[in-house]
């Protein structure tokens, strides 16, 4: 049995590829479901009296049907085609009847779900005035009426249904990707901007400490080289996250706070900073995305410390609450310049305050608490008891 459903899987998907990959394919589909449906009044047996199931009459019936498979281009195009048809197969033969009119309902659906307004107002005169000649060809009677504008209606209407919800698909998809690209831009921006200070302040000292100390070179240079491998590595961890591998993405775990002690040794060592590191609290385990985001907001902190502080010490202190996780970071640089206090960082800052409501947490910048510096202040909200991330 396992084996039989998978294999009807398979069927299945493939199907669902080959349909998504080509509507034609659904169209003729779609054509050949209404043939079916137009061909049982012809096989099963009839009542003594009935019109004759003849082969013109057939042939006149699949004339109404064979325009369907292109509804999807010419909808309102198909639409009279159709009624044409009909109104041959009713005057020419007198063949057998159809329970519904399959015909229409597809058609004033696809044109429901695809057309825009205009279409569908030309589609509304034209029934408005076909229905009534059709039931007046056939049986002249006001349950016939009421039944074909009851069905077409509801055509009509889940038509209309389907438009609603491929629209709203296309917003979340149009909403999902910007929010990737947002979250990859602060990806790269937290990574490049972090490595980069770092080579920049060890580079620009290099050349004074070539000429008066030249054990500082050394040290200088292995901290840009390190900064760039440190880079690299985050860089390809990231890239990871858009290759596929067998349709399956390569998912690599994020930094944590397991990797906060290397980040502070980093800048310390390529800055020259005093960087001090201290929790407060019950610590515990943090979920990967919290921690992820710990491990950001602290590295872009210190990228702005490098890159606009200009001062020599910087502090990162985790404070655990009950229910929350506080994240504070303060130097004792020149602080926020006049007229832009909060905005020292640029894009970073912003990226900060969106990871921090991304876990519906928050986000403050601005000097220190003793007036002096700048302090970034973000508190993440934290359960009491977390599993701890892969």
């Amino acid at each position: 049995m396992g084996g039989i459903r998978g294999a009807i899987r398979e069927w299945w998907e493939r199907g669902r590829a080959l349909a998504g990959a080509n509507p034609l394919v659904v169209d003729i589909g779609v054509a050949l479901l209404v043939q079916g449906a137009m061909t049982m009044p012809f096989v099963v047996p009839r009542a003594a009296g009935a019109p004759p199931a003849t082969w013109a009459a057939y042939g006149l019936s699949t004339l109404t049907v064979v325009p369907l498979v292109w509804r999807r281009r010419a909808p309102v195009a198909v639409l009279f085609a159709v009624l044409a048809a009909n109104a041959l197969y009713r005057l020419a033969v007198d063949g057998p009847g159809q329970p519904l009119p399959y015909t229409g309902l597809v058609v004033v659906y696809t044109i429901a779900a695809l057309s825009p307004a205009r279409g569908r107002l030309v589609t509304g005169a034209v029934l408005l005035v076909a229905v009534p000649v059709g039931v007046w060809l056939n049986t002249r009677s006001a349950r016939e009426l009421t039944f074909s504008v009851f069905v077409l209606v509801a055509a009509y209407v889940f038509g209309r249904l389907t438009d609603a919800r491929q629209r709203a698909h296309r917003v979340e998809a149009e909403q999902a990707a910007a929010r990737e690209r947002a979250r990859i831009a602060r990806e790269m921006h937290d990574i490049l901007s972090h490595a980069v200070s770092l080579m920049i302040v060890q580079a620009e000292a290099g050349p004074v400490a070539v000429r008066a100390a030249p054990e500082r070179a050394e040290a200088a240079f292995d901290a840009i080289s390190a900064a760039g491998r440190d880079a690299m590595v985050q860089l390809r961890r990231m890239l990871g996250l858009l290759r596929e591998s067998d349709g399956v993405p390569l998912r690599e775990p994020q930094p944590g706070l397991a990797e906060l002690p290397g980040l502070l040794d980093r800048v310390r060592a390529g800055s020259g900073l005093d960087v001090g590191y201290r929790t407060l609290g019950y610590v515990r385990p943090l979920s990967g995305a919290v921690a992820a985001t710990v491990f950001r907001v602290v590295q872009e902190a210190l990228t702005n410390t490098v890159k606009h502080a200009g001062g020599r010490t910087v502090t990162v202190e985790l404070t655990y609450g009950e229910s929350d996780l506080c994240v504070r970071v303060t130097d004792d640089g020149r602080g926020p310049q006049a007229g832009a206090v909060g905005q020292r960082g640029g894009q970073g800052l912003v990226g900060i305050r969106e990871r921090a409501a991304a876990l519906g947490g928050s986000a403050m910048t601005g000097r220190g608490a003793d007036g002096r510096g700048f302090e970034v202040r973000v508190r993440l909200p934290v359960p009491a008891a977390v599993e701890a991330g892969p």
